[in-house]
């Protein structure tokens, strides 16, 4: 991993996934995970201050990019629940078969390499009465926006830690053996090749 994203793309990623409006999406959809909980890219931690402690047992957060793990361990002490960090590849997600009540998953989809292999392993580890919970920027419904997503997303992967710009979140969901419960799309302020944004809840097929 590079100086850049071990000690500079945390911060940057920190501050940009912490502005107002996505930490508002974050407060709408992170408060109704329950009991055993699996975070995919949990990142700088910046759900954690909206887990309902009556509600949650444990937090498991995966994340490859150990970078980020020392800002989200300075939030998890924090909070009362209990929170691992674990820097583990989504594809390899070291847990028994219908292991987690919840799986939170936040402006993450776009950065994982092979996510449709991530999705079905997640799939695996959620129990059949489990709850997927997302919230995810991807393919906006504007021919025009998508053009600017298709060109922008080479050059902003590498400045963003993989991040694509034009991903199909329900598609992919599908794909990768998940019923979508709920779905709200909406764009989020800001330049709309980056900002449109898919919510909701999944459960395994």
């Amino acid at each position: 991993m590079s100086f850049y994203d071990n000690k500079i793309l945390p911060h940057i990623i920190d501050c940009v996934c912490g502005m107002g409006d996505i930490m508002k999406q974050r407060s709408l959809l992170v408060p109704r995970a329950h009991g055993r909980v699996l975070e995919i890219g949990i990142g700088t931690g910046l759900n954690l201050e909206f887990y309902d402690a009556a509600r949650v047992q444990h937090i498991c957060g995966v994340d490859p990019a150990t970078g980020m793990h020392k800002l989200a361990r300075k939030r998890a002490a924090g909070i009362s629940i209990p929170v691992e960090t674990v820097p583990l590849v989504v594809q390899e997600i070291q847990a028994e078969t219908a292991s987690f009540d919840s799986i939170v998953c936040t402006f993450t989809m776009c950065t994982i390499p092979d996510v449709v292999p991530a999705l079905q392993e997640m799939r695996r580890v959620l129990k059949p009465t489990g709850e997927f919970l997302f919230c995810e920027h991807g393919l906006a419904p504007d021919e025009s926006v998508r053009r600017w997503q298709d060109r922008l997303t080479p050059m902003w992967k590498p400045l963003a830690g993989g991040c694509h710009l034009n991903r199909d979140i329900p598609a992919l969901l599908k794909e990768g053996g998940f019923n979508l419960r709920e779905l709200k799309t909406q764009y989020l302020p800001g330049p709309k090749p980056m900002t449109y944004v898919y919510s909701g809840s999944a459960s395994p097929q």
